[in-house]
């Protein structure tokens, strides 16, 4: 998981708008499931907010999601549940 303790630290001023970023199968389901578990925590999320892209062995994919993060508590919560997925090998 991404050292959130950092953020602060390195010029971040809340609120304000952070990629989130798994990676994972590529798959639709896998996709669709980080998607929704951040629109748990972000409702305005669209898809003009999300961006997929297909590792170069097809085997992965990485799922952004443009979320407007209103302080670090809130991104530490994203991060966790989308840390619960089993499928995630790894957040950004």
């Amino acid at each position: 998981m991404q050292n959130l303790d950092q953020i602060e630290g390195k010029g971040f001023e809340f609120p304000c708008e952070y990629p989130v970023k798994a990676m994972g199968p590529n798959t639709p389901e896998f996709a669709d499931k980080i998607i929704a578990l951040v629109k748990q925590h972000a409702p305005e999320v669209s898809a003009n907010s999300v961006n997929c892209k297909t590792s170069s062995t097809g085997k992965y994919q990485s799922v952004t999601v443009l979320v407007y993060a209103l302080s670090k508590d809130h991104l530490v919560s994203i991060y966790k549940d989308i840390n619960s997925v089993e499928d995630v090998k790894w957040t950004l």
